[in-house]
């Protein structure tokens, strides 16, 4: 038994209503007791330290159908794909971040902004649109504080450079835009080979326990060998 709140009627880009209505007593959500890093990214849109990888491809994945409703001046046609591209990103975003929920006691998530790739005409743009990223922490924030999960918005830098078994940056490294196609890469200090987006998850990870500094062990079958100072 739910006590109403508020009640509210929207209308979305295809004319169909909606009523959106909040309770005073919400049930709190069960999380789980592990502790999640998280990179975001343009090729998957999140990436976790345990290898999970959100992949968000819908407005690629609409392009041809958009573009030939868009040409044929069908308005109709074109408000429904977008809502369709919308929808379906927020489903899976949901899914996601539900899963994280509860299966984690600690979620670490890397600072990164979408403004800093979409407010230059670059291809990058469309790519950061459809990731997702500022929904993306919006419902980890709103789910954590249900939940009693900690979450934490940490700075990302180096993350992606730095090994995150030695902890040292070399020359084999991804550095910048320009490495952006490296996927996997080795560290040329300790010859540990990296996906490159879990190996910086784990860095993540490693910044929000040096910052907590409550003891929270890294999941199991790693080892941490002391704390990833940025530069």
């Amino acid at each position: 038994m739910y006590n109403l709140n508020t009640l509210e009627i929207v209308q979305d880009s295809r004319n169909r209503w909606y009523a959106c209505i909040t309770v005073k007593d919400y049930p709190k959500q069960t999380r789980g007791n592990g502790s999640v890093g998280i990179d975001l990214g343009l090729t998957e849109s999140a990436t976790t330290s345990n290898g999970d990888k959100l992949t968000i491809k819908q407005t690629q994945k609409w392009a041809d159908t958009l573009a030939i409703a868009q040409r044929a001046n069908n308005k109709k046609r074109v408000k429904a794909i977008h809502a369709k591209i919308k929808n379906s990103r927020l489903d899976a975003i949901h899914k996601f971040t539900t899963q994280l929920v509860k299966d984690n006691a600690l979620i670490v998530v890397g600072d990164v902004k979408s403004r800093s790739f979409t407010n230059k005409k670059t291809k990058l743009a469309k790519s950061t649109y459809d990731a997702g990223w500022f929904e993306f922490k919006r419902q980890l924030e709103y789910k954590c504080k249900h939940a009693g999960c900690q979450f934490e918005i940490v700075n990302e830098s180096y993350t992606t450079q730095t090994c995150s078994h030695c902890r040292k940056i070399s020359d084999s490294s991804p550095k910048g835009r320009a490495s952006l196609g490296i996927r996997g890469w080795i560290c040329a200090e300790c010859g540990t080979w990296h996906d490159r987006d879990i190996n910086a998850a784990e860095n993540i990870l490693a910044v929000g326990l040096d910052r907590l500094d409550v003891g929270i062990p890294f999941r199991e079958g790693r080892k941490s060998n002391g704390p990833l100072t940025m530069k």
